[in-house]
């Protein structure tokens, strides 16, 4: 019960970092390209990782993978946001946005795989 009500203010703590760390992104930048939740999931991917590479106990890997990185990052904004992209016919930035941010998430996991092994 404690992990469960764990993962539930931790998973609130994630949403509100998204929303903090997404706002200020495009505040500071502007809005034509998502770039918020790109940080926010590029990030969310390098912290993934380095919890993998901690070898964690099951429930520390479920309240911080699954309860906060898992409510941080978000595959369903960036699909919105890649969908709206192509619906106002700008194709480029929409597929950069898909191809961007998989390499880099994938690149961001592995970095921090890398060095959560080492810390």
């Amino acid at each position: 019960m404690i992990v469960w009500a764990g993962v539930m203010i931790l998973g609130g703590a994630g949403a509100v970092c998204r929303f903090l760390v997404d706002r200020a992104v495009t505040s500071a930048v502007g809005r034509p390209f998502p770039l918020g939740t790109l940080v926010v999931n590029v990030s969310g991917a390098l912290v993934l990782g380095i919890l993998a590479g901690l070898a964690l106990s099951p429930d520390v890997a479920l309240l911080l993978g699954v309860g906060f990185v898992g409510s941080y990052t978000t595959f369903s904004t960036w699909m919105l946001e890649t969908q709206r992209l192509a619906e106002e016919r700008r194709g480029w930035p929409a597929a950069a946005n898909i191809v961007v941010s998989v390499v880099l998430g994938v690149a961001a996991a592995g970095l921090g795989l890398w060095w959560g092994n080492r810390l």
